[in-house]
């Protein structure tokens, strides 16, 4: 066996200071591991051979490597070249865009943590408009809100914590909880930045889809991201152009649906509004048996059997029996152990109603399907309780109120840009489709004591939601924080 690292990540400064030093270095791009890999299937020589002969021919490199991702439909090879991406100066409506790339990763500046200013996205769309005027108003009106919620949350916070004020190591997380409350009265348009690390395939995709997305700023999005990266690996990023495909098919759906739902409106009787004082959590569909499910698929990767076999097993073993199995499962877990594979057999729909805030945190869930509505005004907001226990919630709402005038009005004109305006306690209908591997780790991180109140009450719902369709899948299904005394009680001690 032999192991070679074959590279890694380097800062591009770096790498611009040694071009400057050796100006005839021309082999700097990851096409060249690239190219190498895509060679394997075909070469006898060792990978490190490869990689070799591939640095020293770079335009024969960048050859081969567009031949066999395009030419040939080979477009995994492409997976092997890896970009760092400083974004910086996006509105947290774009990230929730750019976020949608779920085999990318990201690292956001996070308003639990950081104090926001008064930076903001100012869209093209609303100077076309000519409505710059009480968009920006609106918006500083919500910032001087957001710092004076701060400054009254942060001694409420403190005097509810008395035994954790008592050391100044818990100042900053103290305060944290201060910000995160505050900063549902900022807006969608409220300026951050992220750290974004995505392969050439996934990079191409993204420049791809975000070139034909209806908002200015995405296009702007993608131009700027095409100039930052197009030099680095011309061999593996070729498809950047907006399609048809991705211009038009939304909008195709979203009239023909409006002509079947509006006449199902009609007949309905129905409302738009559907405020409701905290966000909701519907369990849609569960997988039919899950429990059994998920035994004989367990059943199945342990013994000979086929599936059919494991399920006749199955369906004739008592409920002590199934539970006895199951927690062999467990037994030796620990809280950062993941259930066996076998998990995403049994799956769960949700729709949710959350807001901003929880989808922010929601949407970190990459390996769950999330599909979602628009923001909309008439699903109401969520309120900080904090924010009212300190009589901060009428101002809180009084600035809401002045808020939907303003998205009255820019929606009026430019519809799809009227949400940049909404605030991080606006909310927006979701669906959600996840298996109960990545359930358990929803409830890890999300249903601990730790997590943000917003995301882990809406974590809660979906595990008791869950647990009562399939109830020994999930029986370890708790936060962090929980874990211990859960296994406990199902392995007491002897």
């Amino acid at each position: 066996m032999k192991i070679i690292l074959a590279g890694y990540n380097i800062d591009a400064d770096i790498i611009q200071t040694f071009r400057q030093m050796k100006p005839e270095a021309d082999n700097l791009t990851p096409e060249t591991v690239a190219a190498a890999y895509a060679r394997i299937s075909r070469s006898p020589k060792s990978v490190d051979e490869l990689r070799a002969v591939a640095r020293q021919e770079v335009e024969k490199a960048r050859k081969s490597a567009k031949n066999i991702a395009f030419d040939m439909g080979h477009s995994s090879i492409a997976e092997h070249a890896v970009f760092n991406i400083d974004v910086i100066s996006v509105s947290r409506f774009l990230v929730e865009e750019i976020e949608k790339f779920r085999l990318c990763s990201y690292t956001e500046k996070s308003q639990r943590y950081v104090l926001f200013k008064d930076d903001f996205v100012i869209p093209e769309e609303i100077r076309q408009a000519g409505l710059q005027e009480p968009y920006i108003e609106i918006i500083r009106e919500q910032n001087r809100l957001y710092q004076t919620l701060y400054e009254k949350l942060k001694p409420y916070v403190f005097d509810n914590n008395p035994e954790m004020a008592k050391d100044r190591a818990n100042n900053s997380t103290l305060e944290g909880w201060a910000k995160e409350d505050a900063r549902y009265i900022i807006s969608l348009a409220t300026e951050t930045q992220l750290g974004m690390t995505l392969n050439a395939r996934n990079l191409e995709l993204m420049l791809r889809r975000l070139a034909a997305h209806s908002l200015n700023e995405a296009v702007l999005f993608s131009r700027k991201l095409y100039e930052a990266t197009k030099d680095t690996a011309p061999s593996l990023i070729r498809y950047t152009d907006a399609t048809s495909y991705d211009r038009l098919s939304r909008q195709a759906l979203r009239e023909q649906a409006a002509l079947l739902t509006d006449a199902y409106s009609k007949d309905q009787g129905r409302s738009r509004q559907a405020k409701t004082a905290r966000n909701t959590v519907v369990l849609m569909y569960a997988t039919p048996d899950a429990d059994n499910v998920l035994l004989a698929s367990l059943l199945h990767s342990a013994s000979d059997l086929t599936m059919a076999e494991c399920g006749s097993v199955v369906s004739k073993m008592k409920k002590a029996e199934k539970k006895e199995f199951l927690k062999r499962v467990f037994v030796y877990m620990k809280s950062y152990d993941t259930p066996p594979r076998e998990f995403e057999n049994i799956m769960f729909q949700y729709e949710m109603v959350i807001s901003s805030s929880c989808f922010a945190q929601l949407k970190r869930h990459r390996m769950a399907t999330i599909t979602c509505q628009d923001y909309h005004p008439a699903l109401g907001v969520t309120v900080p309780p904090a924010v009212s226990a300190i009589g901060m919630e009428k101002p809180f709402r009084e600035i809401i109120a002045a808020t939907e005038e303003v998205y009255k009005r820019v929606y009026e004109v430019t519809p799809l840009a009227a949400p940049y305006v909404l605030t991080n306690a606006h909310r927006k209908r979701v669906a959600v489709q996840v298996n109960a591997r990545e359930l358990y780790h929803v409830a890890r991180l999300r249903a601990d004591r730790h997590a943000q109140w917003d995301i882990r009450e809406a974590a809660e719902k979906m595990i008791a939601l869950a647990r009562k369709a399939m109830p020994l899948s999930l029986m370890m299904a708790v936060g962090k924080d929980g874990f211990d005394a859960r296994h406990d009680q199902l392995f007491p001690a002897e």
